[in-house]
């Protein structure tokens, strides 16, 4: 969950205006069919799928969360409560009620709040290939320094012509110029890995290592230590799930919004043994880095 407000996104602390929640059901649940649907439809049905899902609980149209209260004209749109009912009634459900009852379909159709509520999509899960086969005979570290190499002495040709560097830097000290050398190696070398890995990938939302590799992080700064990500409520460590990438900004449409919603990544982390169950849901954490100035 996230807060559309641009200003919420300047606040102090490590995860900003976002808050992660796990829910976890057996096979076996009250909710829904332990069996999953079938790829395929049957031979017999029709070519379209239906506008709402039949199996499993009703879903309040306004946010997702269950609903167990329903219209009561056209006894088909849920809610999880009065106040989205009176809201989704307000946005549009009015008239796309009464054209149900008059023989349409179009009450079972997901209404758009955009005032706060994200476009929805399906994830594609897949595993991540390796970047360099297990038989390439080129060092990805050989070629990478090899390219770097020369553009740095490019660079340094182009800067000793013009004399421009001299001028830049005469003011400072030497101790002072190191440490700005050495942080922009750095700062560069991490978020080198980091384009490397999203080119491979480019349209990649999320990436998925529970308890396995840790995340690739945008920049060097604003990376939490252990002692930055608490415990869980049941007292067990919480290790890195998933990261969310930035391309996902790409597909939330928030430009509609108004206001500025932005990262470099967010990064989640869960109880390790995961507790709890049934259907309560759990706060986990969130890590939200951005890029750093330089990237």
């Amino acid at each position: 969950f996230a807060c559309r407000g641009a200003a919420c996104y300047r606040l102090p602390g490590p995860r900003g205006p976002l808050c992660v929640f796990r829910n976890q059901l057996p096979r076996r649940n009250d909710t829904y069919s332990e069996e999953p649907p079938p790829e395929e439809p049957p031979p017999d049905s029709p070519s379209s799928p239906p506008s709402r899902l039949r199996d499993g609980a009703a879903l309040c149209r306004v946010c997702g969360c269950l609903g167990p209260r329903v219209c009561g004209r056209c006894r088909r749109a849920a809610y999880c409560g009065p106040e989205h009912q009176a809201l989704d009634w307000r946005r549009g459900h009015r008239r796309s009620c009464g054209q149900h009852a008059a023989g349409g379909d179009s009450a079972d159709a997901i209404p758009e709040h955009n005032e706060f509520l994200f476009p929805e999509y399906e994830i594609l899960i897949e595993p991540e290939e390796p970047e360099f086969p297990a038989d390439s005979s080129v060092d990805p570290e050989d070629e990478q320094g090899a390219v770097d190499t020369s553009k740095d002495l490019k660079e340094q040709e182009e800067l000793r012509d013009t004399g421009s560097a001299g001028e830049a830097f005469q003011s400072l000290d030497e101790e002072t110029l190191e440490a700005m050398a050495k942080h922009e190696t750095e700062e560069d070398k991490i978020f080198q890995i980091f384009k490397e890995r999203v080119a491979a990938e480019p349209e990649q939302i999320i990436r998925y290592c529970r308890g396995g590799e840790g995340p690739i992080w945008v920049s060097g700064e604003n990376i939490p230590e252990e002692k930055d990500i608490p415990d869980c409520s049941c007292g067990a460590k919480r290790i890195f799930e998933f990261q969310i990438m930035p391309q996902l900004l790409n597909h939330l449409q928030v430009d509609s919004l108004g206001e500025s919603i932005d990262w470099g990544t967010l990064v989640v982390y869960t109880c390790a043994d995961n507790c709890g169950e049934g259907n309560e849901y759990l706060e986990e954490f969130i890590w939200k880095q951005d890029f750093s100035a330089g990237s």
